[in-house]
């Protein structure tokens, strides 16, 4: 097994639907990144409209492979609302078992920021992402609990 870090770099977004129609707001989206159990959240990218841009970087903690196989980056778009509750504006999935494998055997796997399509909860393209991550890995030495507690012999241990 090895362990490792993901830095997410969340660079834009295009095309995302305007769900700010009183008094011709834009929208002021932001993105919850998640994977497995962490999470982090964006800046808002204040009235920005649907053509967003963040240039933010996230750093999640991975061991590969895990108790589950479930390796996939979940980004939601979401529309920072004052009066109400943020409005939902799409997801993107990204899966990452390809690059942790890649990662794992070269120490680094870099994806290059790429465009990813946003559906809303319909499945509806509803505008695209750009995402750039880079896996670098770390072999952890074996479990010193398989050798029952000993890492070397000591000669001196039984005089």
């Amino acid at each position: 097994m090895a362990t490792g870090v993901m830095e997410v770099t969340l660079v834009k977004a295009r095309g995302l639907k305007n769900t700010d129609f009183i008094f011709g707001g834009k929208i002021d989206p932001y993105v919850v990144i998640r994977y497995k159990n962490q999470e982090h959240r964006s800046t808002v990218a204040k009235g920005q409209g649907s053509t967003p841009v963040w240039n933010e970087k996230f750093t999640f903690r991975v061991q590969y492979p895990g108790p589950d196989d479930e390796h996939k980056l979940l980004l939601s778009i979401m529309d920072k609302d004052t009066l109400s509750a943020d409005d939902f504006l799409g997801q993107s999935t990204i899966y990452l078992k390809d690059l942790f494998e890649l990662g794992v055997e070269n120490g680094t796997a870099v994806e290059e920021p790429t465009r990813y399509s946003v559906v809303d909860g319909d499945k509806i393209y509803n505008g695209e992402i750009q995402v750039g991550i880079t896996f670098t890995a770390k072999v952890e030495a074996e479990d010193v609990a398989d050798f029952g507690g000993w890492r070397e012999s000591n000669p001196d241990f039984l005089t």
